[in-house]
């Protein structure tokens, strides 16, 4: 789950990780609101969307003035914005971060996440703050550190001492520099994150260590014990789709394409979009409907695959192990009776009551078409959308 950068400061202040004072605005008149209780010199106007790549695309704007804060914030509030991130539809602005300037000496990169390779969290840091980590780590990969965390002491102060000893902090600011990353590291062991970036990191002129900008996103499968974090989760920001399988437990992933995918089990899953790629198709979805689904949890997963118009076919791509292929045929059943299917259907099924399963999509009357294997299915429906 991700959250927007205002929340993720608030978050990291009450762990003592230094950030600068701001406060969110909904409106322009909020906006202005608040630059005057900050009482700075300078007020930075930022757009709050799940995306970075905000000041590249004019979401990021440094005012002088309460004027400029109300033109800015007029100007941004609203605004659709198109980020590396957003993807070309972009991301419309409906709330603003109205924070205080600082007189920023320099700036570095500090994040954390978890490396598969190594099954531990990993902190990297770099002396080339304010520049995309991916853009660094292939122009100038020399300069990225990184620390392997031991699970069991955590991250230790020599460690942090020598993160800021390679990315050149001030020897002055050394000591700041370790109390944030230990507090860092607090927050994303505590707040179960997966991502913790802090682009950029600065030191300023009245000699403080900084999080200028703030990048959380949580384990959604930890969520359930985080009951403050998910309180900040922002559902205008999220893909309908989406929304509406969570309430089932669907794992559902909005695409490009237009062969809608049902399907149990991850891999299979990843295998069966492979393959419609394959034949040339382009899978308009990732959908698991899980090891165990009712008819109910298959019918409303068609329901969500349908709602997307670009869905021009469906392919149900079902292994029955602890599944049962009647179930699923029973769902199915229902979502075409239901949805008043016009779309093509293909449906291989396989497994345990596979045959009663088929059976029973024979007798239905409905307009389905039984495939033999994967591919077989594969090919059927790329055939039948083109």
């Amino acid at each position: 789950m991700n959250i927007h950068e205002y929340q993720g400061k608030e978050i990291l202040r009450s762990y003592g990780v230094a950030v600068p004072n701001g406060k969110v605005a909904f409106s322009v008149e909020e906006a202005v609101e608040a630059a005057e209780q900050l009482n700075s010199n300078v007020s930075v106007v930022k757009a709050q969307i799940h995306a970075g790549g905000r000041g590249k695309a004019g979401g990021v704007k440094v005012a002088k003035t309460k004027d400029e804060v109300r033109t800015y914030a007029d100007e941004i509030l609203g605004k659709t914005l198109v980020t590396h991130q957003t993807g070309p539809e972009g991301k419309e602005v409906k709330r603003l971060l109205i924070e205080e300037g600082c007189d920023i000496k320099q700036e570095y990169y500090i994040g954390l996440v978890v490396d598969r390779a190594t099954s531990s969290v990993v902190m990297m840091a770099s002396e080339e703050g304010g520049t995309e980590i991916e853009e660094v780590a292939e122009k100038t990969p020399e300069k990225i550190f990184q620390e392997v965390i031991d699970p069991i002491v955590g991250l230790m102060p020599y460690q942090a001492r020598r993160l800021a000893f390679n990315i050149n902090i001030p020897n002055d600011l050394i000591k700041e520099s370790v109390k944030f990353m230990l507090g860092l590291y607090q927050v994303f062991i505590e707040k179960d994150c997966s991502i913790a970036e802090i682009n950029p990191l600065v030191t300023t002129g009245d000699g403080r260590v900084m999080a200028l900008d703030a990048k959380l996103n949580f384990d959604s499968n930890a969520l359930y014990r985080q009951k403050e974090v998910y309180e900040y989760r922002d559902l205008d920001e999220e893909d309908e789709k989406e929304i509406e399988a969570s309430k089932y437990d669907l794992s559902y992933i909005s695409l490009d394409g237009n062969i809608g995918c049902m399907v149990n089990g991850a891999g299979l899953a990843m295998a069966t979009m492979d393959i419609i790629k394959y034949y040339d198709g382009e899978p308009a979805n990732f959908l698991d409907v899980g090891g165990g689904a009712s008819a109910e949890k298959v019918t409303e997963a068609f329901k969500i695959i349908l709602s997307d118009t670009n869905v021009q076919g469906i392919y149900v791509n079902i292994f029955g192990g602890i599944m049962k292929c009647d179930v699923i045929a029973d769902g199915i059943i229902a979502a075409t009776k239901e949805a008043g299917l016009k779309i093509p259907l293909v449906v291989r099924l396989e497994g345990t009551n596979v045959e009663r399963g088929k059976q029973m999509l024979e007798q239905s009357g409905l307009n389905i078409t039984a495939a033999d294997s994967m591919a077989d299915g594969a090919e059927k429906i790329v055939s039948q959308v083109k």
